[in-house]
């Protein structure tokens, strides 16, 4: 039996890598397939973490506040997301305009 982390996939992100002369149409069939993944992984941790911080008391719907709580993390969850992303992509150019100075 595999672990409750396991998404079900066989192929992981490593697995692409070690596809250097591979078919171009499968890299990038593992390449969509590793998104989808990686995306899924994101729903599921936004949903877990939102749902933990807004429901108090699970019922037959959503009372407005919880409504409201929702909105706003999923908001604040992208948020995040996207400045992390902003920021490593402002890491890796910086870093990479480093070694390229030093190699002049």
């Amino acid at each position: 039996r595999e672990g409750p982390g396991h998404t079900g996939s066989a192929m992981d992100a490593p697995s692409a890598a070690g596809l250097g002369g591979a078919d171009p149409q499968l890299q990038r069939f593992i390449e969509v397939e590793t998104q989808k993944q990686r995306f899924q992984q994101l729903v599921h941790q936004m949903t877990e973490l939102c749902w933990e911080k807004c429901m108090d008391k699970p019922g037959p719907k959503l009372d407005s506040r919880a409504e409201t709580c929702f909105v706003n993390c999923v908001e604040r969850f992208i948020d995040t997301s996207q400045f992390i992303l902003n920021r490593l992509e402002q890491t890796q150019k910086s870093k990479s305009a480093f070694s390229e100075s030093l190699s002049d």
